[in-house]
């Protein structure tokens, strides 16, 4: 239905597919549009049908689902990204989210949980499970991540922020790069979040001192 939230989920067990599929299917508001049992088919489905949400395993044949999160992250932006794992040790956890996760649950979840974390991620914020959350809090406290730099950023990302620092709008970038102005968008708050970079004009700084104003 329109206004659903679309959701593709990616596991390589049938039968966590299915369970998913009933979970979202006990309450309105979720459409499940796609399901993947390789990296390599959510990375094509993604593309084709362009979910809100992508409910990913971490462990899945045809690529680790940190190369996929970070994959999903060049090809659809606009997707939200949520783990969904066994797995909850701290190093999983934290790579997940450097990947560009937006949330991480275990296996265990309640349906209702899983239901509330699709909802969190897609409305703009993060979710993660009480026990998930624990192991991301210590890891950040312990070792601290310094904000990254120009190497961090894909090749669209920095053609977006060059048209940033231009002052060009959402839509003005979307127009000269051939996207739309959502996934423009997409790419700005990502830029924001691996420069650790919150206002306009930071970035434009931050793109005049890294020199990539010379030729524009």
């Amino acid at each position: 239905m329109s206004g659903d939230i679309r959701v593709l989920v990616a596991d390589d067990h049938s039968v966590v597919r299915e369970g998913i599929r009933h979970v979202l299917a006990g309450a309105p508001g979720f459409a499940m549009v796609a399901e993947a049992a390789t990296g390599e088919e959510a990375l094509a489905l993604a593309q084709r049908h362009r979910p809100d949400v992508v409910v990913l395993d971490i462990s899945m044949p045809g690529g680790s689902g940190l190369q996929v999160v970070g994959q999903l992250r060049e090809l659809v932006p606009q997707a939200r990204i949520l783990i969904l794992s066994v797995h909850d040790d701290t190093e999983y956890v934290v790579e997940s989210v450097r990947a560009g996760a937006h949330g991480y649950l275990r296996k265990d979840t309640t349906p209702a949980e899983l239901r509330q974390a699709i909802r969190a991620i897609h409305e703009g914020g993060a979710f993660f499970s009480p026990q998930v959350a624990r192991h991301l809090t210590a890891a950040i406290r312990e070792h601290p991540a310094p904000a990254a730099g120009l190497e961090a950023l894909t090749a669209r990302e920095r053609d977006v922020l060059v048209r940033i620092a231009r002052g060009l709008t959402n839509k003005e970038t979307a127009a000269e790069l051939g996207i739309s102005s959502r996934t423009a968008e997409a790419h700005r708050d990502s830029l924001m979040k691996k420069l650790g970079i919150r206002t306009v004009a930071g970035l434009t700084r931050f793109a005049i001192e890294q020199g990539m104003m010379k030729d524009t």
